[in-house]
This record gives C-alpha cells, structure tokens and sequence, in this order.
C-alpha cells in the first residue's frame, strides 16, 4: 500500500508515492509538447497511464522510483532514481531524473526535488554514485544537474539506444555524483 512507502520532504516540495487522482495531471504533463520537448514524442494517454503504473508498481515493490513532486497538494510532477533498462557504456547505474508540469517552472521545485531524491540515493540506498543523463539540447536540465552538484563526464556523452540514428535527439550528455565521504 502506498501508505507504507517513504515520503521525502524538502522545504517547499514533497516526494511522495502515487495516488489514483494524480493521473490526470500526469497524463495532461505527458501530453504537454513544451514539457515533452526533449523526448521523441509526446506520450498518449494509454502511455502515460502504463508509465504511471509501472512508477507505482516499482515503488511499492523496492520503496523507491519516481515519486510524485506534490507542492501545495498539487500534483506537480516527477522526481525520483531509476535504473535504466537498457544497455549503455555506464550502465548498470542508478539515474535521478524529474520531469515537471510548465506552471512549476522556473521557481526551482525540480532542483529542490532532485536534491531531496539524490540523498535518499546517498543516505538510504548507500550508493556510491547517480547519474543523469538528457539530450545535449536541453539546457534546462543540463542547469538543474549542475545546480544539484552534479558534473559532466565529458568521455561519457552518448548515442542514446531507444532514439533511432539519425535523430536529433539521440547524442545525450551524461552528468555525475558521487556520494559524499
């Protein structure tokens, strides 16, 4: 049950796990072509419904995942660790990743986030390290990752597997952090 699995809080932000009535702001993020950007398409509403399942899913089976970004109530998007399922030069790995609904933009919500979700990696998980990664393009992320402490491996940027050759798209940076001694 959601119930018994971790919530985060920071100071303006909550990671929590789903619930039921945070589907629709989920999809309406999913669909938003601004907040889709940096992806290969925007995701239907079967594709975000199955994402959101399996975030959930992945929660309640290792207690931890992409959580839900609540602020003020509101479901304001995503934060949280994954492992990526596919092969790369890096992987296994452990990556912190967010995506965020537009009108939470700009307030810094998705660094707040993301720091809270990089110590649960640290403290709680005793990770030696997280990556993450995105499309070289996107700047915003590119400015939340190096305001969270993170560090480009400048050897490590990559053709992402899941974005067909030719894409412009495909070549991603990769960013890093260690866990504090």
């Amino acid at each position: 049950m959601a119930n018994n699995q971790p919530s985060l809080r920071g100071e303006r932000v909550l990671l929590r796990p789903w619930r039921d009535n945070d589907a629709d702001a989920f999809a309406a993020m999913n669909a938003d072509t601004r907040v889709m950007e940096f992806f290969p398409a925007p995701l239907s509403r079967d594709e975000s419904d199955a994402m959101l399942l399996r975030a959930r899913a992945l929660i309640e089976e290792r207690g931890w995942g992409w959580w839900c970004v609540d602020i003020d109530g509101e479901s304001a998007g995503f934060t949280g660790l994954s492992v990526p399922p596919y092969d790369t030069p890096f992987t296994p790995c452990v990556e912190v990743g967010w995506r965020m609904r537009p009108q939470f933009w700009g307030c810094g919500y998705a660094s707040e986030a993301a720091r809270l979700a990089l110590d649960y990696g640290f403290d709680q998980l005793r990770l030696p390290e997280i990556v993450s990664f995105t499309t070289a393009g996107n700047q915003p992320s590119r400015r939340v990752m190096e305001r969270i402490g993170m560090q480009r491996d400048l050897d490590g940027d990559f053709d992402h597997p899941r974005i067909p050759e030719g894409h412009p798209l495909r070549r991603h940076v990769l960013y890093r952090i260690s866990r504090p001694c």
